[in-house]
């Protein structure tokens, strides 16, 4: 369980058994809620967080994952996805971009899309155009055997 590991605080990539840790507003960010709201969640144990030998939340990759895909799911496709729907390709999964590899002209990268990954093998080119950074918001657009990454 979460709960139950601590972490010390003078981590400055913070992980737990491998496992990214955002900070309470790097987690807000990532899934496009206030701070605030995250912080009821936490205090009302939606999301499962661990604790710094300070004292301080962290939330694990994995638990903003399980969230991430349902951001967007309470307003209208058009408010959701207004940036990704400028295609006519409706079979868009929208994540987060978890991974980078660039090498010489491919890029390798990967999404995490409610708590799965899926990888697209891409131009290096098409990485720096799009300007991808890990931690970012993206779509995966599944076109019959083909994965294209979208970004808003």
């Amino acid at each position: 369980m979460y709960g139950a590991c601590t972490v010390p605080a003078a981590l400055t990539v913070p992980t737990v058994n491998d496992m990214k840790l955002f900070t309470p507003r790097e987690a807000a960010k990532v899934l496009g809620i206030s701070y605030p709201t995250l912080k009821q969640w936490i205090y009302k144990r939606k999301i499962q967080t661990v604790k710094t030998a300070g004292g301080h939340h962290r939330i694990p990759e994995k638990q903003v994952d399980k969230f991430l895909y349902r951001a967007g799911e309470r307003a209208p496709v058009n408010e959701r996805r207004p940036n990704f729907r400028r295609i006519s390709g409706r079979n868009q999964l929208a994540g987060r971009v978890t991974e980078i590899k660039i090498s010489g002209l491919m890029a390798q990268v990967t999404l995490s899309i409610g708590g799965q990954h899926i990888t697209s093998i891409i131009t290096a080119d098409a990485v720096r155009e799009m300007r991808l950074k890990v931690g970012q918001a993206a779509a995966a657009l599944i076109k019959s055997t083909e994965v294209m990454i979208v970004r808003p």
